[in-house]
């Protein structure tokens, strides 16, 4: 029983491991996202970062960047920006790449 316990620890240590991952690539992400649409909204320096900050507390509003995006969104919307919905997501996809490699190296 032990190899079996062994491999099970080790499994449960990866999954660990890789939830906190993606975790930290989806926020670092999330920041990316909020100083993409900072500079949009002619933001820069603390502006910018601290607008990133809440880009990031957004998501924790519940699950899928749904949250994120109805956010931005609405910035954008209030300075009379208009980027689409299928923009911000493929903006959010090229960003999580990014975050993935920042993250790993």
């Amino acid at each position: 029983m032990t190899t079996f316990d062994d491999r099970k620890d080790a499994f449960e240590k990866k999954h660990a491991h890789d939830e906190e991952l993606a975790f930290k690539a989806t926020a670092r992400r999330n920041k990316l996202l909020g100083l993409w649409v900072a500079e949009q909204l002619g933001l820069s320096g603390d502006q910018a970062e601290t607008y990133a900050k809440d880009v990031v507390a957004a998501d924790f509003e519940e699950a899928g960047d749904a949250d994120v995006i109805r956010k931005v969104q609405a910035d954008l919307k209030a300075k009379n920006i208009d980027i689409s919905d299928h923009r911000l997501h493929a903006k959010l996809a090229e960003l999580l790449e990014i975050a993935k490699k920042q993250i790993a190296g």
